[in-house]
């Protein structure tokens, strides 16, 4: 019998799960997937935002501008990059300026630090790439950025250390309620718990059905986007965006922490997870991202992908006691990274009001910290290879990404299983030429590392192989 069951790997269900690991209890985490970070959290923006789009008096509003504030701390001690960039909204129109000056009073009524509205001159001087046609600008200097799938499994890895137990390829096929808490049935089997928390991202309406009565629906909206080789990391310093509108914060140009070029999303309803990218969505992002910043240029695109939210239309967070013992935490759309260590917080408060006791560990441990071989100094390099000559054999050009790194991530608390996997965890594959050098000796490594054959390492998800095989009773030998 756990104490608590999160349903969801995203980053809601591990910020949730790093929360409540501070507490002297049973947690479980189930998530479908082979590992964590497998939807929105892995596609998306990377923005850290200042707060100061959400209504205020709205939990959105609340939790945007303290799970900022928790961020900066938690990336820190968890080793997970992150930049603290700043932002600029940018307006093109007297119209555009009403609106740039209503996101001042409403940042500052949500208690955002440190805005301004500038001019166009002055938003110039801080990004001489931006386009003549800016009118004026809000730039709100807490705003940054991160990688997002690295803080998902930093929270989820410390969970984990701090005994929580995750539960992976376990689908929840139903939920049923006893006297003791909650029966959850999953394609694993049944397990049992007190309170079950849900945090599955699109699916979070269908779990809701299962344990209350419907009452709000997902509404799956995808955003595609165009990563750009580092040749155009510098473009821009700062996360550049367009006033919002009704389809969400828009078309954004910003830099990321691996020192590349982001570009998007839009906005497209979609059918369940359809991730798929579209010419015309793409055409829509770039011909809209100039006139942002006219000079970026788009050939230098290494990777398309896409996202998809989960809206609601509530225009705030669902987060609440749906049912004794099962609480919703839902339609977690932009700004959910941003929010996400402080919608952790929240769940253990909601926990608490219906009767959970939190008794805090005296021995949690928070820190954690990850060899980059080619951030060492040159000294510090040839006494590791000297110590453990795995990390002398570069596996990702591109990246300059060792063996070491990847048999280091191989023995962490969630080790990968995945080509993309080990690209999350070490960035093996994330250069421009996005792992044709690499991919190879990557599914080498993890056949080898595993004891499985090269044909049973899928790309991503389960199921998704890059070998074919020949077998006489399922995938085997190549």
């Amino acid at each position: 019998m756990y104490d608590v069951l999160i349903i969801g790997g995203g980053i809601t269900g591990a910020a949730t799960a790093f929360q409540l690991s501070k507490y002297d209890l049973r947690i479980a985490v189930v998530e479908r997937e082979n590992d964590v970070a497998m939807g929105a959290t892995k596609a998306n923006s990377a923005i850290l935002h200042a707060g100061y789009d959400p209504k205020p008096g709205t939990l959105m509003a609340r939790l945007n501008v303290r799970g900022v504030e928790l961020a900066r701390e938690l990336c820190q001690k968890l080793d997970v990059p992150y930049r603290n960039c700043g932002s600029l909204v940018l307006g093109f129109s007297e119209e555009d300026r009403a609106k740039v000056e209503e996101l001042y009073r409403r940042g500052t009524e949500n208690g955002v630090p440190g805005l301004e509205v500038l001019t166009g001159e002055e938003a110039r001087s801080l990004e001489p790439d931006l386009s003549p046609e800016v009118l004026c600008a809000l730039y709100a200097p807490t705003a940054a950025i991160c990688s997002p799938w690295e803080y998902c499994l930093a929270l989820m890895e410390t969970a984990v250390r701090n005994g929580a137990e995750l539960h992976l390829n376990t689908a929840v096929t139903g939920l049923e309620k006893d006297p003791e808490g909650w029966r959850v049935h999953t394609a694993a089997g049944a397990l049992k718990a007190r309170f079950v928390i849900n945090a599955a991202g699109v699916e979070a309406d269908r779990i809701h059905d299962m344990a209350a009565p419907h009452d709000f629906t997902v509404t799956p909206s995808r955003g595609e986007y165009y990563l750009l080789d580092k040749s155009e990391g510098g473009r821009v310093n700062r996360v550049i965006f367009q006033c919002p509108g009704k389809a969400g914060k828009g078309v954004l140009v910003a830099p990321t922490v691996h020192g590349n070029l982001i570009v998007g999303p839009n906005a497209e309803r979609v059918e369940g997870n359809d991730t798929a990218t579209t010419g015309e969505g793409l055409r829509y992002v770039s011909g809209t991202a100039q006139r942002s910043v006219p000079s970026v240029n788009f050939r230098e695109s290494i990777r398309n992908f896409a996202g998809v939210r989960a809206n609601t239309g509530r225009g705030d967070f669902i987060l609440r006691e749906a049912a004794p013992g099962f609480i919703d935490l839902a339609g977690i759309c932009s700004p959910g990274l941003s929010a996400a260590p402080a919608i952790g917080e929240y769940a253990a408060e909601l926990l608490g009001r219906a009767g959970l006791a939190l008794r805090e560990k005296p021995d949690f441990i928070c820190e954690c910290k990850r060899v980059r071989f080619k951030e060492l100094p040159r000294l510090e390099k040839a006494a590791l290879v000297e110590r453990e000559p795995a990390y002398g054999r570069v596996i990702c050009r591109c990246e300059t990404v060792t063996e070491g790194e990847i048999l280091a991530a191989l023995h962490t608390p969630i080790p990968p299983c995945s080509v993309d996997g080990v690209k999350r965890r070490v960035g093996a594959g994330m250069g421009r030429c996005q792992g044709g050098f690499c991919g190879p000796r990557v599914v080498e490594l993890l056949a080898r590392e595993l004891g499985i054959s090269p044909g049973d390492v899928p790309q991503d998800q389960a199921g998704s192989w890059l070998l074919k095989t020949e077998t006489k009773g399922g995938r085997g030998d190549v």
